[in-house]
């Protein structure tokens, strides 16, 4: 998918995993024990299963809200029954977050539009490695 060049720019933002060494189920993720009240980060979330895709990114200044209603989003939700949805956050700084979202959104090409995020046309993206993914 990616080329070498493109490979070696990427950095690891360290997604997030549960003590267990497995991605969060999203149905099964307590934000508040995970200490994500009134924290700011990137998140991605997929589907696992045969076919897994991409489903959804975004930023939030308070990820445990974040997750709980995007638990309640039902568009997002019809997605659990095609093999789970997971979710991995990464503690991104503010001022690198757009552009993170950016290189995303280009080459994850998520299902669903984030329509609370817009990221401008001046936004250089920031090259990083996907949840699950490493440098090749």
């Amino acid at each position: 998918m990616f080329g070498n060049a493109e490979a070696d720019l990427r950095q690891d933002p360290q997604w997030v995993k549960s003590s267990t060494g497995h991605f969060h189920r999203l149905v099964h993720l307590d934000p508040e024990k995970e200490g994500l009240s009134g924290v700011s980060g990137v998140f991605v979330i997929w589907h696992g299963g045969v076919n897994p895709q991409w489903i959804y990114i975004g930023k939030s200044n308070n990820l445990a809200k974040k997750f709980h209603d995007l638990g309640e989003n039902e568009e997002i939700m019809d997605y659990e029954v095609h093999g789970g949805l997971f979710v991995s956050w990464s503690l991104i700084r503010g001022e690198f977050q757009d552009g993170v979202l950016s290189y995303l959104k280009q080459s994850l090409e998520p299902k669903m539009e984030n329509t609370s995020i817009s990221i401008g046309d001046g936004v250089e993206p920031v090259p990083v490695i996907a949840p699950g993914g490493k440098l090749d």
